[in-house]
């Protein structure tokens, strides 16, 4: 790492950890959630398939892939800023580009802005096995005063 350079906060392993202890309502359906990578002012994330994704017609349902893109937005923060639990969407947008296959998705955050009481970033969502974005996600995280 040269000078000036940054790097997350929060290791894959501590931000694991403080999810398995605040959030254990997201493993319902066993660890389908993976936070791959935690780079400065980002998040990689993988959802594994599970069929209660699906909507009519075979493909993943849009509020799966709002899940995943809140949950990488808030990968990302807590990765900046350290374990916040109460950081909070305030808004997301989406943007649903192709109907994704009933497979794994990646998220790929990239925080925009982050300032002492909000953080904007945008979201790509593919499927598996392809580069082409299934989605395109904007959000918006109030940071609690600490």
């Amino acid at each position: 790492m040269t000078q000036g350079e940054k790097r997350a906060v929060m290791s894959l392993a501590e931000l694991d950890a403080f999810l398995e202890r605040e959030f254990p309502q997201m493993f319902t359906h066993g660890r389908i959630w993976h936070v791959l990578e935690i780079p400065p002012h980002g998040a990689r994330l993988r959802m594994d398939y599970h069929p209660s994704q699906l909507r009519p017609g075979g493909t993943i349902s849009g509020p799966a892939m709002m899940t995943l893109a809140d949950f990488a937005m808030y990968a990302a923060v807590l990765g900046a800023i350290g374990p916040v639990g109460l950081a909070v969407t305030t808004n997301l947008s989406i943007n649903f580009l192709r109907k994704p296959e009933p497979r794994a998705l990646y998220a790929d955050c990239r925080l925009l802005k982050l300032g002492k009481r909000l953080a904007v970033g945008e979201v790509t969502i593919t499927s598996e096995g392809s580069d082409e974005p299934v989605a395109h996600v904007t959000g918006t995280y109030s940071i609690p005063p600490r």
